[in-house]
């Protein structure tokens, strides 16, 4: 039996599966729901609220499935990466891309002909931008990568947003602005982590073509414009003070712990403030989510906020 029939053999739902990276997705789709939630006073329209969400998952899925294929040999050098469905052979690269191929025309017919153009052309964007801009050049063009790829991994809310609303919303800029700001200290203390196997790779993470110092440096700082970017949506008057004690709070315990990796030289807290950060991401977000129905019931039972 040649490679290729092996390869077809082995391939399994769960191999598609995780080709799209499911437990990513599954955070690009909650903050998406919180924009569209968010984006109206009461409960957004069905057909946006479900055809909204299946095509930016699709869409996001479709992105993951195409990084596969364009990071192969860097994942294959890689122990966080190597057992992925392509370094193992359980799924060919043009069975991959035929994959993403059909996950993103689901997407753009979903988004385009049961949403709304606009949603359709920005995830659009988005899904370039994450699966070929970021992968193919910034990721090994600059150690700002992260920095700069963050734009893409920041839409979803905004997406969410238009998929209700057909405009883009100042306040889901802000949403776009939280994220696009948690993204470096959260990716970069993984690198620190995995800084052995990115340097391997050829893969210029800050803490390769710096130092895990420079880079723990820079989480902290990061650390502290994200908990100033939180404050925003209650400056603004976006959100309330139920929002506002979330943002302190998950604030100033992502604060301690890059304290802490700036502080100590323990092996462990690169790992758990990375786990961390995707908990306060989504705490945040539940936080926007409880302070808008919260609001909506005071102003429905005339006490106002």
């Amino acid at each position: 039996m040649d490679t290729t029939s092996e390869q077809q053999q082995h391939a399994t739902w769960r191999d598609f599966y995780e080709l799209g990276k499911p437990r990513v997705v599954a955070l690009i789709v909650f903050t998406a729901i919180v924009g569209m939630l968010l984006a109206t006073p009461g409960l957004p329209p069905l057909d946006a609220l479900v055809f909204g969400t299946l095509g930016i998952a699709l869409a996001a899925s479709s992105a993951a499935a195409i990084n596969h294929v364009l990071d192969r040999r860097f994942d294959e050098q890689m122990a966080r990466t190597r057992n992925r469905p392509l370094p193992i052979g359980h799924v060919t690269e043009r069975q991959a891309l035929a994959y993403a191929a059909l996950l993103g025309t689901l997407s753009m017919l979903l988004l385009a002909g049961c949403v709304n153009v606009l949603t359709a052309v920005l995830t659009f964007c988005s899904l370039i931008g994450y699966a070929v801009i970021y992968t193919v050049w910034l990721k090994h063009a600059t150690p700002q990568n992260i920095v700069i790829g963050g734009a893409a991994g920041a839409a979803p809310p905004v997406l969410g947003w238009t998929a209700v609303t057909g405009s883009v919303d100042p306040h889901a800029l802000l949403l776009f602005l939280i994220i696009f700001t948690w993204t470096p200290p959260h990716f970069w203390a993984l690198a620190i982590a995995r800084r052995d196997e990115y340097a391997q790779a050829g893969i210029p993470m800050l803490p390769v073509a710096y130092s895990t110092e420079f880079t723990r440096l820079h989480i902290l700082l990061y650390t502290i414009l994200l908990v100033i970017v939180t404050l925003l949506p209650y400056l603004t008057g976006m959100s309330g003070l139920i929002y506002l004690a979330f943002a302190v709070v998950l604030g100033a315990a992502f604060l301690r712990r890059a304290v802490q990796l700036k502080r100590q030289n323990d092996a462990r807290l690169p790992m758990r403030t990375f786990a961390f950060s995707i908990k306060y991401l989504a705490f945040l977000f539940a936080g926007l989510l409880i302070d808008h129905y919260f609001k909506i019931r005071l102003e429905a039972g005339g006490w106002g906020l």
